[in-house]
């Protein structure tokens, strides 16, 4: 059992959640990049999110998450104080730094949680850090003194106007790199369109740019193959071989499309009834 120390809302609208959970074991090792799987109990499905970061003398992880699905409702009811069943970790392989001297960490929405960490981790390593964070409007906005300490220049941008520069993260990043910036690398984090998008973007600049797949996951040590993804025309595992790749390799309509798959099911409160067992499930 995990025990949860710290809940917060993140943003004004609440649409996305901080918990700190006391997980040492997980702690100890953890590294920008990686992820978690947890179950919120026993009948509960396993949810990857990834680790947005951690504290390795009070031994514990933070994660950030959006209340979308079964689960991740159940999730954010929890509270200061209450358990989690598993927390399983840490997973996946962290981001790699070496070498970098400059960078431009791009994030969108929720994903912005997953990009924090991955900036923060080369900030401290002494890589030149532009952070580009984009939302759909002010209200949705999120971790931006986070996100301010760890980047040498943040651009937040929003699809309104309604807090920083109105457009998308695609249009500023391209000028960023059309008004000279030399970046060794670029890193896209949150929906699969937008990192498609930035992917296209970087591609005719021969900007290597990476990105991190969360696709379906099950059991998150590559024996039940629901994670895999077609990069440069091979099947890979996002669990244990990513969950970063190149994004100029990824298969994008292959992915988008098994990520829409079971968009019905996720957002399905009922019951579900075992075949097995014939008992009602809270999965």
């Amino acid at each position: 059992m995990y025990k949860i120390v710290k809940k917060r809302a993140l943003n004004k609208a609440g649409t996305t959640i901080e918990m700190v959970v006391e997980a040492p074991l997980v702690a100890r090792k953890c590294l920008a990049g990686q992820f978690i799987i947890f179950r919120t109990d026993e009948y509960g499905e396993r949810i990857p999110l990834t680790i947005a970061d951690y504290d390795r003398e009070k031994g514990t992880v933070t994660i950030m998450f959006q209340p979308v699905g079964k689960s991740t409702i159940k999730l954010a009811e929890l509270n200061e104080g209450d358990f989690i069943l598993d927390f399983a970790g840490p997973l996946g392989k962290p981001t790699h730094m070496e070498g970098l001297k400059r960078v431009a960490v791009v994030g969108g929405g929720v994903g912005c949680a997953i990009a924090y960490p991955v900036a923060k981790g080369m900030h401290e390593k002494g890589i030149e850090v532009d952070m580009i964070a984009g939302f759909r409007n002010k209200d949705i906005v999120m971790l931006e003194e986070e996100m301010q300490a760890c980047s040498d220049h943040l651009y937040i941008t929003t699809d309104d106007g309604s807090y920083g520069e109105k457009g998308f993260v695609t249009e500023k990043l391209k000028e960023l790199i059309e008004s000279g910036r030399n970046y060794d690398e670029v890193v896209a984090i949150g929906p699969g369109v937008m990192m498609k998008f930035v992917s296209e973007v970087t591609k005719p600049y021969g900007i290597k740019t990476i990105v991190s797949l969360n696709p379906i996951m099950v059991d998150g040590t590559g024996m039940c193959g629901g994670c895999r993804v077609t990069v440069g025309g091979e099947t890979k595992f996002a669990c244990v071989d990513g969950p970063e790749f190149d994004g100029h390799l990824v298969d994008w309509d292959e992915l988008l499309k098994r990520g829409a798959f079971y968009k019905d099911e996720e957002s399905n409160q009922k019951e579900h009834i075992c075949r097995l067992t014939g008992g009602a499930q809270n999965a």
